[in-house]
């Protein structure tokens, strides 16, 4: 009696080389071609086939369970992992915590099946392919360093939402900065770069984008200058700037803000990690971590990285600096505030100078003329009118201010106070306890 054999695509093309074979119709080199298989598999093949039929050439293993099949306890430990420690972790990173700390042997590919059966990931259509001219790395690390920040909720609720400044070699595609700060501001580029100078010392370019903290967008009718104050720190430091044209341009900073953005949060929830110094504390670790898994080796040894100069003083350069003229009674105006000038000199000799005001990120106030700080008083204080807010920084301009903590559940004002006598009712007090009266 005949049988149905269910048989794949493969094997029926098997079968009908099998069956040319037989009749002598084609050379055992020819079908050892069509197939791809040596002649010693066409010989077992036909082997099969002349004893068996076609029944010889279906798959042993089909119905039986893999040899490398998952355990059922590895298997039991890894979704309880998942649905507890692990949860809101994507298939790669979980992979890579399962194996480091929970030492658990199983491919990234078990782990995505896992979750998406569980309903832990839901597998993502492929998007369409925008193609964008590829633009290579540069050879040197230090050639060209890309800067973004990247606003977040870091934290996952444990604590304010905050900015991420990242800075990434274009080279080797290594981090070589990143911190947190309130928004993306003068002072906290010039935070981040502070460190990342005195660390590894001065890039050859910035690469950014048209942020107006890098760029002038809009120059002012009559304006001396088109370069920002972070443009101006950077060209005493001799470090070129140039910003991107598209976000595409910078494609290497804005795809390694998606992978922090994914990775950086679950190691902090790991660590118990629930405010911005301790998260600052714990980025240099990350950094370091993340480089050896994902930095390249560039194409030249060269590190194109130069030393601080003895007359490059960061702290000098990376304030903001204004010049005034001085008035004839060596005053000037500054953020509406007016100062007013302290030297025992004749007031004449200062008249119409030009002093540098700097402006560091203690908000402390310096007066420079010829490079030397001169003494002064606040004279006049205004009332500060409606200023112009960047886009960037709208969200840190309505920030309300915090309200007072509520008194913890055991504080003294929580148990209440004694109620005076005159609000007791009419109560009748002995004359022989006329000393309770005195002693309150």
């Amino acid at each position: 009696m005949d049988r149905l054999l269910n048989m794949s695509v493969k094997e029926l093309s098997r079968l009908e080389v099998m069956h040319r074979l037989a009749e002598k119709r084609m050379s055992q080199k020819e079908a050892g071609k069509i197939l791809q298989l040596s002649t010693r598999q066409i010989k077992r093949l036909l082997r099969a086939y002349r004893q068996q039929g076609a029944t010889g050439l279906v798959s042993k293993q089909r119905g039986r369970k893999s040899n490398n099949r998952l355990s059922e306890d590895v298997k039991k430990q890894a979704l309880n992992l998942l649905k507890t420690k692990y949860r809101g972790f994507g298939p790669t990173l979980t992979h890579q915590k399962l194996a480091e700390r929970e030492k658990l042997k199983l491919s990234d590919e078990s782990v995505r099946k896992l979750m998406i059966e569980e309903g832990l990931w839901k597998a993502r259509k492929a998007k369409k392919v925008v193609v964008h001219q590829l633009r290579k790395r540069r050879a040197c690390f230090g050639e060209l360093v890309q800067i973004d920040g990247s606003p977040h909720d870091w934290f996952e609720g444990r604590a304010e939402p905050c900015v991420l400044l990242v800075f990434i070699d274009d080279a080797t595609g290594k981090l070589v900065q990143l911190r947190f700060v309130e928004s993306e501001s003068f002072f906290s580029y010039c935070e981040a770069a502070e460190g990342y100078f005195r660390q590894s010392g001065k890039p050859v370019a910035f690469y950014s984008d048209k942020n107006s903290i890098f760029r002038v967008n809009q120059p002012s009718v009559g304006a001396h200058t088109d370069l920002t104050q972070f443009g101006r720190a950077l060209l005493e430091l001799d470090i070129q700037i140039i910003c991107a044209n598209t976000p595409q341009a910078k494609g290497r900073v804005e795809r390694v803000i998606q992978t922090l953005q994914d990775r950086l949060p679950k190691e902090m929830r790991l660590r118990q990690i629930d405010n911005w110094a301790a998260g600052n504390a714990y980025l240099p670790e990350f950094l370091q971590e993340f480089n050896q898994r994902f930095a390249e080796p560039p194409r030249s040894s060269v590190d194109a990285h130069r030393p601080l100069t003895a007359k490059e003083d960061l702290a000098h350069v990376l304030t903001w600096q204004e010049t005034r003229s001085l008035s004839k009674n060596l005053t000037l105006q500054f953020d509406k505030v007016v100062y007013q000038i302290q030297t025992e000199r004749p007031t004449y000799a200062l008249r119409k100078a030009q002093v540098t005001v700097c402006l560091n990120a203690q908000q402390k106030v310096t007066l420079l003329y010829n490079g030397k700080a001169l003494p002064y008083t606040i004279y006049q204080q205004q009332a500060k009118q409606a200023k112009v807010v960047p886009a960037k920084q709208l969200d840190l301009a309505l920030k309300e201010k915090q309200l007072p903590t509520r008194p913890a559940p055991d504080h003294p004002w929580r148990k209440g106070f004694a109620t005076p006598l005159s609000k007791r009712g009419n109560v009748t007090i002995p004359k022989s306890d006329i000393s309770i009266l005195e002693n309150r």
